[in-house]
């Protein structure tokens, strides 16, 4: 059994105009943060966003990037972020172990 040879001519191309190209996908970012509102004082806030912010702590883990807002930075210490889907509702989870007590509905929290 012999070897089949291939043949291959290589040129050089001068003046090639480069195309930019479009990503197939953009992705952006999450901003977490929290403002005064709720009956028992503090909620959560998330935004999408692609650039960080001057005072913004970048976090990344798993290949996912969260940026936390600066206000935000000592509230969230320790908080667990999880994505949660059941039947009825599929939501962001925040496992804050700093909460010192939250209102009856779980939207706004204290410390």
């Amino acid at each position: 059994m012999s070897a089949s040879l291939v043949r291959a001519t290589v040129r050089a191309v001068s003046k090639r105009k480069l195309q930019p190209t479009r990503a197939a996908l953009t992705l952006v970012g999450v901003k977490v943060g929290v403002r005064t509102r709720g009956c028992n004082g503090l909620s959560y806030t998330l935004e999408y966003t692609k650039t960080k912010g001057d005072s913004d702590e970048e976090v990344i883990q798993d290949g996912v990037r969260v940026f936390i807002e600066k206000k935000a930075q000592l509230t969230l210490l320790g908080t667990e972020m999880d994505y949660v889907e059941d039947k009825l509702s599929s939501e962001f989870v925040f496992n804050n172990p700093n909460i010192k007590g939250t209102c009856g509905c779980g939207e706004s929290f204290n410390i």
